[in-house]
């Protein structure tokens, strides 16, 4: 997909009336925009980094692309645009359909022993597939309405030519533990048992 310019005027009539998702210290990162897309915008933090050469807004767009390929349901990428302001860039998207795993989970009657099997499945043929995917936690997976598991967020991402080797595997949940830490769910997510299932296999 080509990179086309996106004027400030033209930016600003986009995110017109739009929600902001994600925001960080630079400012907005995600809107929702009023038509139900999303716009996704890029800062290249340092001067000399891999992202001058391969920003991360085209990882997210070839990694969306790839999964696709794999036939893991994921986000519709409709633009790519390199914004006035140096070093930015945003991509337009059609968000997955669905619920995260981490809504679904929140809702009254929800039981892990229940829907751990489905999720240790899920992980294990993303290792099987030789996908190493760095923001794999309850907020990036997505239940879409035919009821698959979808990713999103998706440029934190590496693909190997065979299954992902043991001590990836490991680094992966180790990740993952820590989302698991951070959104203080220790007391109801079974973290063990997901490590032990992925780790016997």
């Amino acid at each position: 997909m080509q990179c086309s310019r996106l004027p400030q005027a033209t930016l600003n009539q986009m995110i017109e009336g739009a929600r902001i998702l994600e925001a960080d210290s630079y400012g907005p990162k995600v809107y929702l925009l009023q038509d139900g897309n999303i716009l996704k915008l890029f800062r290249r933090k340092r001067l000399f980094s891999s992202a001058l050469f391969r920003p991360y807004s085209r990882r997210f767009i070839d990694n969306a692309a790839r999964l696709e390929q794999l036939g893991v349901p994921t986000l519709q990428v409709l633009d790519f645009y390199r914004l006035e302001q140096p070093g930015m860039t945003a991509v337009l998207y059609q968000p997955l359909p669905g619920e995260t795993l981490r809504q679904v989970a929140s809702k009254e009657g929800f039981d892990w022993q229940q829907a751990l099997p489905a999720l240790v499945e899920l992980i294990r043929s993303l290792h099987n597939s030789g996908i190493y995917f760095r923001s794999l936690h309850l907020g990036n997976i997505v239940i879409t309405p035919d009821n698959r598991f979808g990713l999103i967020d998706v440029a934190d991402m590496r693909f190997f030519r065979g299954p992902l080797p043991r001590h990836l595997v490991k680094r992966n949940l180790q990740h993952f533990a820590r989302y698991i830490a951070r959104e203080k769910l220790n007391g109801s997510f079974p973290i063990q048992a997901l490590e032990q299932a992925l780790l016997s296999a």
